[in-house]
């Protein structure tokens, strides 16, 4: 899986990013895991196209150690479908982007 991948995080690293994940992001059916919607300006045209696929969205998942953001970006309506795929330029320095300022809005130093 291709992904953004900060590590080395202390305890009070992630109990922060839990926290503001927790109140940011919608949160999975397993511990650990987030979705961020992605902003529809970001669509790539085929995913414009698919307006049955839309929303798209980018996971988060966040162990003590280290939060990784996917850059898969996937469908919240359909499996499989040529729309979702990896992240375009744009879509993953959106995805770095958010990574970033999420620690520079928590005042984390990593």
């Amino acid at each position: 899986m291709k992904q953004y991948v900060i590590d080395q995080l202390r305890e009070s690293d992630y109990e922060q990013i839990r926290d503001y994940l927790t109140q940011h992001t919608e949160t999975a059916a397993m511990e650990g895991i987030y979705y961020v919607d992605l902003p529809r300006e970001l669509y790539s045209s085929l995913q414009k196209d698919h307006g049955d696929c839309q929303p798209y969205y980018f996971a988060i998942n966040l162990t003590r150690k280290q939060v990784g953001f996917e850059w898969l970006i996937r469908s919240r309506n359909t499996l499989r479908c040529a729309c979702i795929g990896y992240a375009t330029p744009d879509q993953r320095d959106y995805i770095i982007d958010y990574a970033d300022g999420m620690l520079e809005r928590l005042r984390i130093k990593i």
